[in-house]
């Protein structure tokens, strides 16, 4: 068994406290998020917090894939967090990854410095009176045209995947999560309004966001509304008729 255990200049001092939280993974802090695929976990080093993101372990493909081929999710994660930095992008501060290899990818962790929130970008689209929407809406709009513009391909671009901090003066400050999947890249037209399907947009949050992104991008409303509408439409229905298709499966 071979680790590579990287951690953040800022936190060398914390090296062994990382390590060994990592390596008592199961019986350490609290659980943050536990599903099929990765598992995160909030734990206190000293006076500060961290989460912890533990990624599903491999098959025996994927794992000689992570070995030779292709990065793991977690130095991704972390690799993208300090590009995203560099770039002014807020994400959770990146502070260290490890992988266990033998000989392929066995395990592999991700922590970040833990982020108090306010909420997500799901409380927009669950809620249509939620606080000032329509503005939050405008922002963050302004928040993906930052990443366009930065040739920030966001695949994972989901409504769970952007944390959200209220500060004075109806302001407000967007986070990116769950990073391992983006491409760095020149973003035309097409691409932008392909990036927004992901979100599960209302016609009014489309027409919002729409008449702001078009603004910003010296382009007409009809346009950036209807590519935007058009590929939000046939993401949201693949998804709603693969859900139609299990419960049709399981009847039978």
């Amino acid at each position: 068994m071979r680790d590579n255990f990287i951690v953040h200049p800022h936190y060398s001092n914390l090296e062994s406290a990382l390590k060994e939280a990592v390596q008592n993974f199961s019986e350490v802090g609290e659980n943050v998020t536990e599903g099929q695929r990765n598992t995160i976990k909030k734990i206190k080093i000293g006076e500060t917090y961290f989460n912890i993101k533990q990624f599903k372990t491999p098959n025996s493909f994927q794992s000689v894939v992570y070995r030779f081929l292709r990065k793991s999710k977690a130095k991704r994660s972390y690799e993208y967090a300090l590009k995203l930095i560099n770039l002014g992008i807020n994400t959770p501060y990146p502070v260290a990854y490890i992988e266990s290899f033998s000989p392929g990818l066995k395990e592999s962790f991700y922590i970040s410095e833990h982020l108090d929130y306010h909420f997500d970008f799901r409380d927009l689209i669950h809620n249509p009176t939620f606080k000032n929407r329509d503005e939050i809406l405008k922002q963050f709009t302004n928040f993906t045209f930052k990443l366009h513009q930065n040739n920030i391909n966001f695949l994972d671009h989901s409504p769970g995947n952007t944390l959200i901090v209220e500060k004075d003066n109806q302001q407000y400050e967007f986070y990116l999560i769950d990073l391992n999947r983006m491409k760095f890249e020149p973003m035309d037209f097409d691409k932008r309004m392909f990036n927004f399907r992901r979100l599960w947009l209302s016609k009014k949050m489309i027409k919002i966001m729409a008449k702001e992104y078009a603004h910003l991008y010296s382009k007409s409303f009809e346009d950036v509304y209807g590519l935007m509408s058009k590929y939000s439409r046939q993401f949201q229905l693949k998804i709603n008729s693969k859900k139609i298709s299990k419960r049709k499966r399981r009847k039978f």
